[in-house]
């Protein structure tokens, strides 16, 4: 088997990979194809059966291991597997654990890291509500450690929430050092819930998809409503504290066409935003490029980014 993270273009490859996306669909001509996303622990990467009426293809669905054998092409500066043969892998024939993109860094590590933030909140009300999730709530602390942050766009792997929002609490932290204006405790207690609607939102692996409530509400609702449940059963949590918290947590995407339900009021609210933005752009384009291997060439246009990208020269 050949990870997903070392494919080239103009490799031939096969393995069995975790299927993550399945779509039958047409061409602009009417001639039917199917469209996957395959997985393994190190990515997950675009793939097509253009025909999948052939002799070598086979029945699977979303969520199948597959054994496939394909060529490695390219589209719009990304990796895309061409799949000539494809059937339903048989128990024996894989490792689970082969198939769950997992963080780089140390899992446990980062939590305790996060644990030293949550002790360093100077306002009771603020830290006590902290330790309510994050330390006395054991069932919330295993799946926020073992959480996505997204089901495809970045840090979509086991300990990518974890990892995002220990990320963007360094970025407020620093902040707050920055500019006098900002209260340290509301922007390092809102960067730390801004995302926990997201163990809400999505499914734990190895689906990590939409549950019905994330498609509903969003992380940044449900994430609002789990703070303020939580503050309603802190007899005097101070109304006005609760409120500027529930706003960061809301406005943390910026702008209304971004999901925001508002858009920032507070400094803390700004700086939470733009922390947030600076995180995942750079998880976007680290992939991306990780992605890309050794091509130090134009990898063309990324939607996410929106521009055209290629790795510096030095």
């Amino acid at each position: 088997m050949k990870f997903i993270e070392s494919m080239r273009e103009g490799e031939r490859v096969a393995g069995v990979y975790l299927c993550k996306f399945y779509q039958p669909s047409l061409t602009k001509n009417g001639k039917p194809y199917i469209h996957l996303n395959l997985q393994d622990k190190t990515g997950v990467i675009d793939a097509k059966i253009w025909d999948p009426n052939s002799q070598g293809i086979e029945d699977f669905g979303a969520l199948d291991y597959v054994d496939i054998m394909g060529d490695v092409t390219s589209f719009q500066g990304m990796p895309q597997l061409n799949i000539k043969r494809a059937r339903r892998a048989q128990e024996g024939e894989y490792q689970p654990g082969d198939y769950l993109p997992m963080s780089a860094k140390d899992i446990g590590e980062m939590y305790q890291e996060l644990l030293r933030y949550v002790s360093s909140i100077q306002n009771e009300w603020l830290r006590q509500l902290l330790e309510s999730f994050f330390v006395r709530d054991k069932a919330f602390a295993q799946r926020f450690q073992s959480q996505s942050a997204a089901k495809s766009v970045h840090h979509g792997f086991v300990g990518g929430l974890l990892e995002h929002t220990l990320s963007v609490t360094k970025l407020c932290d620093y902040m707050a050092g920055a500019y006098p204006i900002l209260n340290r405790d509301l922007l390092l207690t809102a960067a730390m819930f801004h995302d926990i609607g997201k163990t809400e939102e999505l499914s734990p692996f190895p689906e990590n998809d939409y549950t019905d409530a994330g498609q509903l509400l969003g992380h940044i609702m449900i994430g609002a409503e789990m703070v303020g449940a939580r503050i309603r059963q802190m007899p005097g949590f101070p109304a006005k504290l609760g409120n500027e918290l529930k706003h960061c947590i809301l406005a943390h995407h910026g702008e209304l066409e971004y999901g925001s339900p508002k858009k920032p009021a507070l400094a803390e609210a700004l700086a939470l935003n733009f922390a947030d933005n600076t995180d995942a752009k750079m998880e976007t384009m680290t992939e991306a490029l990780r992605a890309a291997g050794e091509n130090k060439e134009w990898l063309g246009y990324n939607r996410l980014l929106e521009t055209n990208i290629r790795r510096t020269s030095m």
